[in-house]
């Protein structure tokens, strides 16, 4: 038996990541919510936005507008991380409620989410009075409550594994989660492209709201038994807690905290600001299919989980995090030359090829930018907060950049269509052709940005961040 358990911890993914106050199952059970986060981010970033654009022929930008509001609310992560780790209970419990009203928030954006959109697209003839703007505000009412639900119940679930994991866990506990919100989204743009195979409004209703029942599902299993009943003294409910403001003056005070929150925020718009086009790009330019441009979600997380196990070896290895940084970005460069190239081409295996780039240099700076921000000294400010800054500025930035990315591409195609910018630019592809060249300037920003953080970097070697983990993913 002493043999048989020596192999299942050799072999089995992150088993050792268990403890003896979080056993495997429970750890396993608790990482659900990151699969219901993972199909959230596939509908909202993936399927929909494509179906409104080339199904219901909504304006790029009004739905760059819409992907945008969930991610723009995101500044308000760090003021959830902040109230969760001072949330004060009758019964002890800190993070279950907010997982809980995450998840109703969720599931309610998700629920009324494909009627908004059907009205939306101009589909009115059920309606007894044709209100003007309804289909835009109910549109943005459903987008905003999932976004929002997302965010809390993400927060909260994170700050919950690493409050039951070991500080000895905690790195692979929450690295963990972070693989299955990846696993998350790949699964879940498989199935949902399966079943939007052949594109009808019936369809997209029931795929949607069935996702929205699969999320409350999941989540009530996640949170299961997660969290100890310990009822608080009188004397505890009444302490005093420290303000929000002097946490956030405390952690700003950080000296280079201030240049990673820079580089953070340039980099994630030039790796995001394809975010709302990429699919719509396949679909009308190279002729994909909804099955297909669907796709190209799994293909992305693919390129992000690869990027993931070479961070861990390159960071094992005593790498410079902001090197690896570089590397992402460096291989953006390349990622986004490929998506540009497949259209005169007319290769739909090297846009395939360009999209796994993207998620492989992506998800590269994303785990160097964090385990730099995880070696900063946090003074009063928590954990918590770190992780909510270090969120709020890469969610702030995709938010921005997929609404900019949304309106440009319709400002220029608008005015290549008409020939202002000449006849050899007279297409449709020329719009998304500069948003994607505008990234690559913003990746050759990011990296004269980034050089002056290199020799600020402390040593991994040797303990320390060696042993790699994202104890504070905050996405």
């Amino acid at each position: 038996m002493s043999v048989l358990k020596r192999i299942s911890i050799r072999y089995l993914p992150f088993a050792d990541a268990a403890s003896d106050d979080f056993p495997l199952g429970q750890l396993l059970r608790l990482s659900l919510f990151q699969i219901s986060v993972g199909m959230a981010a596939v509908m909202l970033l993936g399927t929909l936005n494509r179906v409104m654009i080339v199904e219901l022929q909504v304006p790029a930008f009004l739905v760059a507008a819409m992907v945008a509001l969930p991610v723009l609310i995101a500044p308000f992560r760090a003021l959830l991380g902040f109230k969760s780790d001072t949330y004060k209970s009758a019964i002890g419990w800190k993070r279950i409620p907010y997982l809980w009203f995450g998840t109703l928030w969720q599931f309610g954006g998700l629920a009324i989410m494909p009627a908004a959109l059907l009205v939306l697209g101009g589909d009115v003839t059920q309606v007894r009075y044709d209100i003007p703007f309804a289909g835009e505000a109910l549109a943005g009412i459903a987008f905003l409550m999932t976004g929002l639900g997302m965010h809390m119940t993400q927060t909260a679930g994170l700050a919950l594994a690493a409050d039951r994991a070991t500080d000895e866990t905690r790195p692979r506990v929450v690295a963990l989660l972070y693989v299955m919100f990846l696993v998350g989204m790949g699964a879940s743009a498989l199935v949902i492209g399966y079943f939007l195979r052949e594109f009808t409004p019936i369809e997209l209703i029931q795929v949607v709201q069935a996702t929205a029942v699969i999320t409350v599902v999941l989540n009530v299993i996640a949170l299961w038994k997660q969290e100890r009943v310990r009822p608080m003294t009188r004397a505890e409910r009444d302490e005093d807690t420290p303000s929000f403001r002097d946490a956030w003056a405390d952690y700003a005070s950080g000296g280079t905290a201030g240049r990673l929150l820079v580089v953070v925020f340039l980099g994630t718009m030039a790796f995001n600001m394809q975010d709302v086009l990429l699919e719509p790009y396949g679909g009308e330019i190279l002729g994909l299919s909804v099955s297909s441009t669907t796709m190209l979600t799994a293909t992305w997380a693919l390129g992000a989980l690869v990027g993931f196990g070479l961070a861990a070896k390159w960071l094992a290895s005593g790498i410079n995090p902001y090197r690896m940084g570089a590397r992402g970005l460096l291989a953006g460069l390349a990622a986004f030359s490929a998506v540009i190239f497949a259209n005169p081409m007319g290769s739909h295996e090297l846009f395939f090829v360009g999209a796994a780039s993207i998620g492989f240099g992506g998800g590269l700076f994303s785990v160097a930018t964090l385990t730099a921000a995880m070696t900063m000294p946090s003074g009063k400010a928590g954990r918590g907060l770190a992780l909510g800054a270090w969120g709020a500025a890469q969610a702030t930035a995709a938010g921005l950049s997929i609404a900019i990315g949304g309106g440009l591409r319709d400002m220029i195609n608008a005015a290549a269509m008409q020939g202002t910018l000449g006849e050899a630019l007279a297409n449709p592809a020329t719009g998304y052709s500069v948003v994607y060249h505008i990234e690559i300037l913003l990746l050759f920003v990011t990296l004269v940005a980034l050089g002056p953080l290199v020799r600020t970097a402390p040593s991994l070697r040797n303990g320390g961040a060696g042993k790699f983990g994202l104890a504070d993913l905050p996405t």
